[in-house]
């Protein structure tokens, strides 16, 4: 009998530790004939399976802080490309070019077959009720899944071989394939293989951070074009050196009354904003 329970309570056996059985809505069975070797599943099982789960995130949120993905190459919006999806959504881009999954099928292929698909596996539990759990004892359900397997490996394997069929006819080679080819010569002739943007050597800083002028361009609309580092993005000149092409005045101009695609900024910035801004940027000029 465990230690303070009454002579008269029922105890019963749950895991390797004795507890008394509980009257509740969750209420573990008698587990009495089976001393040792069976457990609730809640709280006893349940608890266990979610500290495995905490412990696992736990390590992925480790190695994505210490390892962290690099950055992809550069888009190319002129690049020529075969659209492809990821190599496990491959079968489905594959079975959705079937005759009876496309075209006038769409519906049938898109929503009935894959609905059947799902509501089988839903389903399973329920159809499949045997108790025996060797997979060869069971041949329904082990007879689904092997085709399952088969049909994901061949509509994966064909959509590959027309992919590589079509890169050889087109003569196109993926673009991963050629930075990586890329990388490798230049990591031959001693230069780097980065994709990022390499620094430039004589880069022109921004002059005089700590002036008041940098708050009203941080705050007013020219951050949005002309980029926080007043490097320029898009159609949008860079600021770093502009005081070695233009004049106070000059500058002055054209952010009251605007410029090719700028806007004027006399109504949303004041005359004096306007006169500190063009001060501060005309002091911007490469160092001698």
């Amino acid at each position: 009998m465990a230690h303070g329970f009454k002579p008269d309570e029922k105890v019963v056996f749950v895991g390797d530790s004795r507890v008394k059985k509980g009257t509740g809505f969750i209420t573990p069975p008698d587990y009495t004939a089976y001393p040792g070797k069976s457990e609730a599943f809640i709280p006893n099982f349940l608890l266990k399976e979610w500290m495995v789960g905490v412990v696992v995130l736990v390590g992925f949120l480790v190695l994505t802080i210490s390892e962290p993905a690099p950055l992809g190459y550069p888009a190319d919006p002129g690049a020529s490309v075969i659209p492809m999806p990821d190599w496990y959504f491959l079968f489905l881009y594959e079975y959705l070019k079937l005759p009876y999954a496309s075209g006038d099928y769409v519906v049938l292929g898109t929503l009935g077959v894959s609905g059947v698909a799902f509501g089988a596996l839903l389903l399973a539990p329920f159809l499949d009720t045997g108790k025996e759990r060797r997979f060869y004892k069971r041949p329904i359900a082990s007879t689904l899944m092997f085709l399952s397997l088969a049909a994901v490996v061949y509509l994966t394997n064909s959509a590959w071989t027309h992919y590589a069929h079509e890169l050889e006819k087109s003569g196109m080679k993926p673009e991963h394939i050629q930075r990586e080819e890329e990388a490798h010569e230049k990591h031959l002739q001693g230069l780097p293989t980065s994709n990022a943007k390499q620094p430039e050597e004589n880069e022109i800083a921004i002059v005089d951070q700590q002036n008041p002028a940098m708050e009203i361009y941080k705050k007013s609309s020219c951050i949005n074009c002309h980029a926080a580092d007043m490097k320029g993005q898009g159609n949008a000149p860079t600021l770093r050196g502009v005081g070695d092409k233009l004049e106070k005045d000059e500058i002055a101009d054209i952010i009251a009354n605007g410029r090719g695609q700028m806007p004027p900024q006399k109504d949303a910035v004041s005359a004096e904003e306007i006169d500190q801004l063009a001060g501060w940027l005309a002091s911007q000029k490469a160092a001698e």
